[in-house]
């Protein structure tokens, strides 16, 4: 069944990658499970280890040239290969140990296809990379991002390489940010999706460079495919010199954010 994804395109294979992680986070969901302890009150759990597993099943039958690198594994394959997968088998682990559904399976080809597969609604959202949709049982739509909700999650973890001029947390308390819009916290990078579907209005975090993140990547992905403007929060491009990120439905929306965090 694994070989059987070799003959796929990209964006095939990216979402059976993801669907296999997401059938094991499911499944292992409300058990009592091994924690992995990485210091700094981080940790992962055999849910985000078993899920690996599986998506790297998939990628190394299907792509066997291809290097890739996961959250809990690091490097496989190939360093200097041409292609690279990144994978965030678990995103939301905190959120999952606590019996909280909020959670994604992220994977992204780089510069290229990529997948986020919600365990939990069943939809998988994916991209080939230039346009973008959401398969939910077994039909697909186009994404349309849309500022109508007026819904900006707020990645509130560290670290907070902004500080002091910018944190992410500083927005909550900006009286122009409070009477346009509403903050969440989903606190999984599912809410880049979100923007993508037109769930949410924005996300915004603090950091540094986020584009070849295991846990951003696929989420960039699909909201740039989807028609989303998508920066740093200093409003340049995201790249190796990038800092945060600041994805919004449109340029209306991200130019308000923009005003925010400059002021």
């Amino acid at each position: 069944m694994i070989n059987s994804f070799a003959s796929s395109d990209d964006s095939a294979v990216a979402i059976a990658a993801a669907s296999a992680g997401a059938d094991v986070v499911r499944s292992l969901y409300g058990r009592r499970l091994t924690r992995i302890d990485k210091g700094a009150g981080d940790f992962a759990t055999a849910a985000d280890v078993e899920a690996e597993k599986a998506i790297v099943d998939i990628l190394r039958a299907a792509r066997p040239g291809d290097a890739v690198v996961g959250e809990e594994g690091g490097q496989q394959g190939t360093a200097n290969a041409a292609r690279q997968w990144l994978v965030d088998p678990l995103c939301g682990t905190l959120n999952y140990a606590a019996g909280s559904m909020l959670v994604a399976v992220n994977v992204a080809l780089g510069d290229g296809a990529a997948a986020v597969a919600d365990p939990f609604s069943g939809e998988v959202f994916f991209t080939d990379g230039t346009r973008a949709w959401v398969r939910r049982d077994g039909v697909d739509e186009p994404l349309a991002p849309t500022s109508a909700t007026s819904l900006v999650d707020v990645n509130l973890d560290p670290p907070f390489i902004g500080r002091p001029g910018f944190r992410a947390v500083d927005l909550l308390a900006h009286p122009a940010f409070v009477e346009r819009f509403r903050p969440r916290v989903v606190s999984t990078t599912l809410a880049l999706a979100w923007v993508a579907a037109g769930k949410r209005a924005a996300y915004v975090t603090d950091g540094g460079d986020l584009s070849g993140s295991v846990h951003f990547a696929a989420g960039i992905a699909l909201c740039r495919a989807a028609g989303c403007v998508v920066t740093g929060i200093d409003g340049a491009p995201t790249g190796p010199v990038g800092r945060g990120l600041v994805v919004a439905a449109d340029a209306e929306t991200h130019r308000q954010l923009m005003s925010m965090i400059r002021g």
